[in-house]
Formats: C-alpha cells, sequence, structure tokens
C-alpha cells in the first residue's frame, strides 16, 4: 500500500488531531481502514449512499447485508435509536467499550443503504482507543464492517489487507496488531424477550445475566 495513504497511529490513542488526514478521507466519500478491538475494519460516512455503495463494491458483499457501527461514547449511539433504555443501558454499562453491538432502529439521517432496508443497525463502543478517537474526531459513528473480502477471514494487521490495502480508495489507519478472536456478539434487547443475533466475543450467557440481574 502507498505509505501517502498510511497513517501510522499509538494504539493508545489520545491524539484526535493525528487522525486528521483520516477525517479528511472520509470527508471525501473515502474509505478508511481502522484497528478496533477484534480485527481491522472499513469506516465510511454513513450518511453518504455513494461511500456505503463503494464500500459494499470493495467488499463484493450483498446489499442487503447491513453495515455494522461503532460510536465514541454512549452519546454517539443514542444518535441511533435515541437514549438508550434501562436494559440497554444496564448492558452497555456492563460490557461497554468492548465487543457486543446493540441492534437500534436506523435514524433518518442514515443513509438506507448501510442497513439494506432492515431499518436497525447494530452499533457498540469499540474497546479499542484509535476507532473511538476516530468517531469523536468525525463526530458521529461510522461503519466497522470488517477489512476483508466477503468470505475470507478478518485481519489483525494492515500487512494482511491484501487487495482492500492496495486500493486506492482506501486510508489506512495502522495502530499496530488487534487483538483478534471472535467478532462482536450482536444482541437485541429492545424486546420483552432478549434475542441473541451472533454469538461472538461475548458469551451470551453473560450479557442474559446482566439482563436478568
Amino acid at each position: 500500500m502507498s505509505d501517502e495513504r498510511r497513517l501510522r497511529v499509538d494504539p493508545d490513542g489520545g491524539d484526535r488531531g493525528a487522525l486528521a488526514p483520516a477525517v479528511a478521507w472520509l470527508r471525501r466519500g473515502g474509505i478508511v481502514a481502522i484497528p478496533t478491538d477484534t480485527f481491522y475494519g472499513l469506516a465510511v460516512d454513513v450518511r453518504n449512499a455513494a461511500a456505503v455503495r463503494r464500500l459494499f463494491a470493495l467488499k463484493g458483499r450483498t446489499a442487503r447485508a447491513a453495515l455494522p457501527l461503532i460510536a465514541s461514547n454512549a452519546g454517539q449511539v443514542a444518535m441511533c435509536g435515541g437514549r438508550l433504555d434501562a436494559r440497554e443501558a444496564r448492558v452497555a454499562a456492563a460490557f461497554w467499550p468492548g465487543p457486543l453491538s446493540l441492534v437500534r432502529d436506523a435514524p433518518a439521517w442514515i443513509t438506507p443503504e448501510v442497513h439494506g432496508g432492515h431499518r436497525t443497525v447494530a452499533i457498540r463502543v469499540p474497546a479499542h482507543a484509535v476507532a473511538r478517537d476516530l468517531c469523536e474526531a468525525w463526530g458521529s459513528p461510522v461503519s466497522a464492517t470488517s477489512a476483508n473480502l466477503s468470505g475470507a477471514p478478518a485481519v489483525d494487521r494492515v500487512e494482511l489487507l491484501g487487495a482492500i490495502g492496495d486500493d486506492s480508495g482506501v486510508f489506512v489507519v495502522d495502530a499496530g496488531v488487534t487483538t483478534g478472536g471472535a467478532p462482536s456478539t450482536l444482541v437485541d434487547v429492545r424486546m420483552s424477550v432478549p434475542v441473541l443475533l451472533r454469538e461472538g466475543a461475548i458469551p451470551w450467557s453473560r450479557v442474559l445475566e446482566f439482563l436478568d440481574a
């Protein structure tokens, strides 16, 4: 990948100003590869339909597959679906920052291409300072779908990005090796009976413990 499109940053974060080139790339409708608390992900401006379509095309991902989102904090999460209700807040307090995503109603300001017509989004606050710093510098949630071609393994370092890292439309934020492991757990706790949509890094049994507490 070109060094002009690669920004090396401290994995401990704390310098949002250093991410200005990545923010500028998002503003131009580009795709940014970012570290998360699991693997590297791909961020775009979720208001920009053209940017979202470019992301789907890059990954070879079906347009009906919704994009997961990340946020800097619970306040940004509230931009998607409003203030957390009591059960959502309980789960958030237990597992955020961390690899657990909540399903929430998609707001009108997010382009429908993000949720593929499902009218919901999965969002979390990741336990990676650089990912949170980018969302804070950007001012709202961004996408964080895995930085790989659909069907290929997720990657925990930029050296494994391959064709995605070589694509001229992708800017890479390099914070070294991420934790890897399982993807985020995906849950919907909005209804009377909570639903597990994908078990990942956080066991469903642990989530239920906090919901029943």
